[in-house]
């Protein structure tokens, strides 16, 4: 896995920025640019900022919480970004690695803190929305998310990294410290969890 230990900036002596080992991650152009010129970084940022805010939003369910390890994330990611080398991690993968790092911290310190985070709220109703309708929305999207916060934390990761953030069996193996399969695996028990859990 690629070291994650922030740098000065600096490119180590002797180190190039290495290609993708399989050619594959889309991401990696903008990664030596990046790499090059600081400044750059600002297109993986505005990429990728909504999906690493979603991800730390469903895991802490709080507003402020889920910016402030949204900000740790990117600056981290920064700051250990001349340090990055496709070593069969896509960047994308990088980055969520270093999210949920980070999530693991502030859950550590709310749990120092003792913070109860509220359930999130659900999006207002369109002004001529089927009232009933909207209520049978609004029950089915709250008993889903109940159901996915009452599963075990790696559970409710998996999911949540599958079908929130879009993320391969692969990259969620990465992000984890799990093999390809295990995630699957994993993906396969969470989703089986979940439909017993809904009555389905």
């Amino acid at each position: 896995m690629t070291d994650l230990r922030p740098a000065d900036g600096a490119q180590p002596a002797g180190t190039e920025p290495r290609g993708p080992a399989d050619g594959t991650d889309a991401d990696f152009p903008a990664v030596l640019a990046a790499q090059a010129d600081r400044a750059a970084f600002d297109v993986l940022y505005r990429r990728y900022l909504d999906r690493v805010y979603g991800y730390a939003f469903y895991q802490l369910g709080d507003h402020h919480d889920a910016e402030d390890a949204t900000e740790r994330t990117f600056m981290a990611a920064l700051r250990a970004l001349p340090t990055f080398t496709d070593e069969g991690a896509s960047f994308r993968a990088w980055l969520f690695r270093i999210a949920h790092n980070t999530i693991a911290n502030a859950r550590r310190s709310r749990i120092r803190r003792s913070v109860v985070p509220l359930h999130p709220s659900i999006d207002p109703p369109a002004p001529n929305a089927d009232p009933a309708g909207l209520v049978a929305r609004a029950d089915e999207l709250r008993r889903v998310l109940d159901a996915v916060a009452d599963l075990p934390d790696d559970r409710r990761q998996v999911v949540l990294l599958r079908f929130v953030d879009g993320l391969t069996s692969r990259e969620i193996g990465q992000v984890l410290d799990r093999s390809e399969g295990a995630a699957r695996v994993l993906l396969h028990r969470a989703l089986r969890d979940l439909a017993t859990r809904l009555g389905a």
